[in-house]
């Protein structure tokens, strides 16, 4: 009895505790911060570095490789004058090893001797450092000969510092304007590395240089010729959204001559510091010194250059003749024209003759020479046809009807006609010859017999 008694309360409170559980639940507050994943901004262009810019006197053989242990710093814009003559070529415009990465300052040479051509510079990724050779002149027939591989060279130690090469080992150029410092882009041996001029800066591996290449078949004979010699007309560059800074995928066709890829408006335009001295330099050798350089001077970052559209082409000029109010003249107003033309049409367009049944006699015309000046010219004019056109307008002005009075500005000229036909009575309505006109008839008459 006592144990039930005492069980009793106990299983009492724990109904009540489970009682009060199932009706207010313990509640746990769960915080958990949920992103979204935003599009990465878009890497800006680090300010480029100081540059020693100087002019390098190329020499006229292949020098031999250097092994460098940094990265060439990324291109500047150097776009170039016009062509001074047509064997100038453009020599420079890249990064040279003078004991340091200095900027070779591109100009206009003349080959050394004949049949001499450039050969561009030669950068390649190779043991995690730069093998490079210097732009050179070189004999016509003698190729370019790239550095063995099992080539032992000794590592030369930058003395201004730099990054390491980041990228795939083989020929590369430097990337273009606005870059990450250390990157290389792929490119085959002999591209000038102007091409990467107007590309987008890069901030991760991926772009790369390939060629267009046109090879020349000719066929003679029925028997087709392949030659061994291709032409490089430009290249094409490319690269993807992930590695440009602007993340935009990217692709196009660049001319391969140095000057014209450097010419290309760039996207970021750091601009090549001058040289300081006009003095050439002479191209670096293993095992001697780097020569005295000028101090480095800033690149400055200028507006980016796009193609501008073309305006439309202005009309020239058209002749003071034929402009405006100078149409309603005519050509015979102009001295100048008149002197030019003999046969200069007058001034005003004479009316159009109406037909011979219904016209009244035609006035003299205000050109035609006066009577006396005629008859010294023709002393003997035929008789005949006098009569005959006396006749005629007598039967004219029978035949027509009385015509009314003509406006003032209507009436002809009051000279006197070479052969008058004769006078107009408006009082009796006769048409009679003036006593002059008889006279000289009977004076023409007797001449003639």
């Amino acid at each position: 009895m006592s144990l039930k008694s005492t069980l009793a309360p106990l299983a009492a409170a724990l109904v009540a505790a489970l009682l009060a559980g199932c009706a207010q639940p313990h509640l746990v507050a769960v915080r958990a911060d949920v992103g979204m994943n935003a599009p990465a901004p878009a890497s800006t262009a680090p300010p480029p570095q100081p540059a020693i810019s100087v002019y390098i006197e190329p020499p006229l053989v292949q020098p031999a490789p250097v092994l460098v242990d940094v990265a060439p710093p990324p291109m500047l814009v150097e776009a170039p004058p016009p062509q001074p003559t047509a064997e100038a070529v453009w020599v420079g415009g890249y990064w040279g090893w003078q004991g340091r990465w200095v900027w070779c300052a591109g100009r206009w040479l003349p080959p050394p001797q004949p049949g001499y051509h450039w050969t561009q510079p030669y950068y390649e990724h190779r043991d995690d450092a730069v093998v490079f050779v210097a732009g050179h002149w070189a004999a016509a027939g003698v190729n370019f000969t790239p550095p063995a591989p099992g080539l032992h060279l000794s590592l030369q130690v930058s003395i201004g510092g730099g990054d390491r090469p980041v990228g795939p080992p083989g020929v590369f150029v430097p990337p273009p304007p606005g870059s990450r410092p250390g990157l290389v882009i792929p490119a085959p041996i002999g591209t000038p590395p102007a091409v990467v001029v107007s590309a987008p800066p890069v901030v991760h591996v991926g772009m790369r240089v390939t060629n267009n290449i046109t090879r020349n078949t000719t066929t003679v004979n029925n028997i087709s010729n392949v030659t061994n010699i291709t032409n490089v007309t430009n290249v094409t560059v490319v690269a993807p959204p992930t590695a440009t800074a602007n993340g935009k995928a990217f692709q196009t066709n660049v001319p391969a001559q140095a000057h014209l890829a450097a010419a290309l408006p760039a996207q970021v335009h750091a601009q090549a510091p001058r040289p300081a001295s006009l003095t050439p330099v002479a191209s670096f050798s293993a095992g001697h010194p780097p020569p005295a350089l000028p101090a480095a001077q800033p690149v400055r970052l200028e507006a980016a250059q796009h193609a501008a559209t073309p305006e439309p082409h202005a009309m020239p000029p058209q002749p003071k003749a034929v402009q405006g109010a100078d149409l309603a003249q005519p050509a015979a107003a102009s001295p100048r024209a008149a002197a030019e033309t003999p046969h200069a049409m007058p001034a005003f367009e004479p009316p159009r003759p109406r037909p011979q049944e219904d016209r009244p006699p035609e006035p003299p015309h205000p050109q035609q020479p006066r009577p006396q000046d005629l008859h010294q010219q023709s002393p003997h004019p035929e008789p005949a046809r006098e009569t005959f056109r006396d006749e005629a307008a007598r039967s004219q002005h029978h035949d027509a009807p009385a015509a009314p009075p003509h406006p003032p500005q209507a009436k002809p000229p009051a000279k006197a006609a070479p052969h008058p036909e004769g006078r107009h009575d408006e009082d009796r309505g006769e048409h009679k010859p003036h006593r002059k006109d008889e006279e000289r008839r009977e004076s023409r008459s007797e001449e003639a017999r």
